[in-house]
């Protein structure tokens, strides 16, 4: 058997200790803690990595705390768009949504797409039809709607401006909260199976159906059972261009990297080196994790059957 680990993630950014009161940092960790438990109880029983990091993903979709599903931003209509994708290390499969609306958990769209579409990518209204075809929970936009979430676009919508969640532009005074808003799993199953999932409403006033790195197999989601499974969370343009989850599975593969080595290259050499701020997770087939990051914070868990339960938010 092998050894059964599941990591996570809620986010990246500039997180301080400062900026937090007790309440919100205690209600942030439960979150945490809760999404790990979920995931891990499927690995216990032998589910699978895939089965995994979906749950876990589903329940930080449903925490409004967390810039995904229910706690998605607003776009410069004044709407949710979300994006996911999921990926397995066994074979390859895939699947990945983009721009949808009033779906309750994006993560299981995606998986939807992966086992039963015979494609890898939906985008906007032809997903929202999928999702409908497979029965997928829809919730109408009053469920998406958080006081703290309209007020950050109401300071943003009348400008050009944008926000990577809370990395607020010509803004930092009116939202102290500054964080690129992403969940995300990562898992290896007592089979040496791994699987990444990772799920975002995207940036506060975003406009043209603007697309970050989440739902991008290879940038934002990856998973290869010879390598890693991965799932990042930062300045998404950036880890496009860098095509960083993918690039972490290359250092390992052709440069003989650990998960470790290669995941500290890509987020403190790679990605600083182009101003990409922001961090990732990851497991390898042996079970082994990793959870880096270059910005003030990111909030994360890891847990394994040998012991290890954390979740932290500060550097």
């Amino acid at each position: 058997m092998s050894k059964i680990t599941i990591s996570i993630h809620g986010g990246a950014g500039t997180i301080l200790k400062a900026d937090m009161t007790a309440e919100l940092e205690a209600a942030y960790l439960e979150g945490l803690q809760l999404a790990l438990n979920v995931g891990y109880a499927v690995l216990e029983e032998g589910g699978t990595a895939t089965n995994a990091v979906k749950a876990a993903v589903v329940v930080l979709e449903d925490n409004i705390l967390f810039n995904a599903g229910r706690g998605s931003v607003f776009t410069k209509k004044g709407v949710q768009e979300m994006d996911a994708a999921i990926m397995r290390g066994l074979d390859l499969e895939a699947g990945a949504v983009s721009g949808i609306r009033n779906i309750r958990n994006p993560v299981e769209l995606a998986a939807e797409v992966m086992l039963n579409s015979n494609h890898v990518f939906l985008s906007g209204k032809g997903a929202n039809d999928f999702a409908i075809k497979q029965g997928i929970k829809l919730e109408p936009d009053e469920y998406f709607y958080s006081q703290f979430r309209y007020d950050q676009w109401k300071a943003l919508r009348d400008s050009d401006n944008y926000s990577l969640d809370h990395t607020h532009h010509h803004l930092e005074e009116l939202m102290k909260d500054k964080k690129f808003g992403t969940v995300g799993a990562v898992a290896c199953d007592d089979k040496g199976n791994i699987a990444a999932a990772t799920s975002t409403g995207g940036m506060t006033n975003k406009k043209y159906g603007r697309i970050g790195d989440s739902p991008l197999i290879g940038s934002g989601t990856y998973a290869n059972n010879k390598t890693c499974a991965i799932s990042c969370t930062g300045h998404g343009e950036v880890f496009i261009k860098a095509v960083a989850a993918y690039d972490v599975s290359c250092l390992m593969e052709y440069k003989c990297m650990s998960l470790q080595e290669a995941m500290d290259y890509t987020v403190n050499k790679k990605l600083k080196s182009m101003e990409g701020e922001g961090g990732m997770i990851g497991v390898d087939a042996q079970g082994n994790y990793a959870m880096i990051f270059n910005s003030a914070g990111m909030y994360r868990g890891v847990r394994n059957n040998e012991g290890l339960n954390e979740v932290a938010i500060y550097g």
